[in-house]
């Protein structure tokens, strides 16, 4: 006789879906918080083999859905679509290879600390035309003004006015004196932040003083080397208990620019914007260019030498193809 057909109950289970936000990344294995809680996921090879141009095709931040798997790990089988990113130029040899730090941002902060490591101001303009270009909010914090040296004040005091100047929000904090930790902490309130910077500036250390039971590992800087240890490994999202999460990266020495057109550089030094209608040439890049308006300002010092040779650095690391992205 023939087999009976096979009854519902008998039939295999559907799989199940969830939805949830990646909250961990190690660059193959992605942490998945779900309402069933924390779900260790991969991801399909279709969404590498369509983002050839990105080292992550996921990031930390990213709403995605997931496929229980028998083992009870996940599939990553869709990525929901992000308000924003903020990427950067991956490291190494490829050119135009795009790293996403994380996505869904609200702010992003460069830290930065007054000496060992000392500031680099090409870092933060870059950091802040990346955020800018992906329209996230970013700021700037000063950290270890425990260390600040008096021979060192009026450069730090400049620095700070500088960028106040223009509109972003600077904080400087101390994990030593407890400057600013709790402006920090309330800047951190209810948003979803992203903190980043060269390894040593003390993001981690900031980072547990603002929130004590993260236990994040920390690290000292080289006096060899005068640079920071790795101590951060993978980028992770981390709630905080008062409301919010921080996004924790690994320490990161050079910030590329990716997907950036040099004639639209200009639009992202907000001192610029008065002048950039006021050049001879519509598509004027204000470095070679007769009757530039921009150029004239600095001139004038309505625009900062430092501010426009950090211009000039970055758009012409741009033209270059960004093989050199540390100055």
């Amino acid at each position: 006789m023939p087999a009976a057909p096979a009854s519902p109950e008998s039939a295999s289970a559907s799989p199940t879906f969830l939805e949830g936000t990646v909250i961990r990344s190690t660059g193959s294995w992605y942490d998945v918080q779900t309402e069933r809680g924390v779900v260790p996921s991969r991801v399909r090879g279709k969404f590498r083999l369509e983002e050839q141009d990105v080292t992550n095709p996921v990031a930390v931040g990213d709403r995605v859905t997931i496929r229980l798997e028998p083992d009870d790990s996940g599939l990553i089988t869709e990525i929901h679509p992000r308000r924003n990113q903020l990427s950067r130029r991956a490291a190494g040899r490829r050119v135009g290879l795009e790293h996403v730090i994380a996505a869904n941002i609200d702010i992003a902060w460069a830290v930065q600390s007054v000496r060992l490591p000392k500031i680099n101001p090409g870092f933060i303009d870059r950091f802040i035309v990346m955020a800018e270009v992906n329209e996230i909010t970013p700021g700037l914090v000063i950290n270890k003004t425990d260390l600040l040296r008096e021979k060192d004040r009026a450069d730090i005091d400049a620095l700070h006015d500088l960028y106040a100047g223009l509109g972003y929000r600077v904080l400087r904090t101390s994990v030593v004196s407890g400057e600013g930790v709790e402006t920090f902490r309330e800047a951190l309130r209810d948003r979803t932040s992203v903190v980043a910077g060269p390894s040593g500036v003390g993001k981690s250390s900031l980072l547990n003083a603002v929130e004590p039971g993260l236990g994040l590992r920390t690290g000292e800087v080289s006096l060899k080397t005068r640079k920071g240890r790795h101590t951060t490994t993978y980028a992770s999202l981390l709630p905080l208990s008062f409301g919010g999460f921080v996004v924790d990266t690994p320490g990161i020495r050079e910030f590329g620019l990716i997907d950036l057109d040099p004639a639209d550089l200009g639009h992202y030094f907000r001192e610029f914007k008065p002048y950039l209608h006021d050049c001879r040439f519509p598509n004027c890049t204000h470095d070679h260019e007769p009757d530039c308006a921009v150029k004239a300002a600095v001139e004038e010092g309505l625009i900062t030498e430092a501010r426009y040779t950090s211009y000039l650095n970055i758009l012409d690391s741009l033209h270059l193809g960004e093989r050199d992205v540390g100055r």
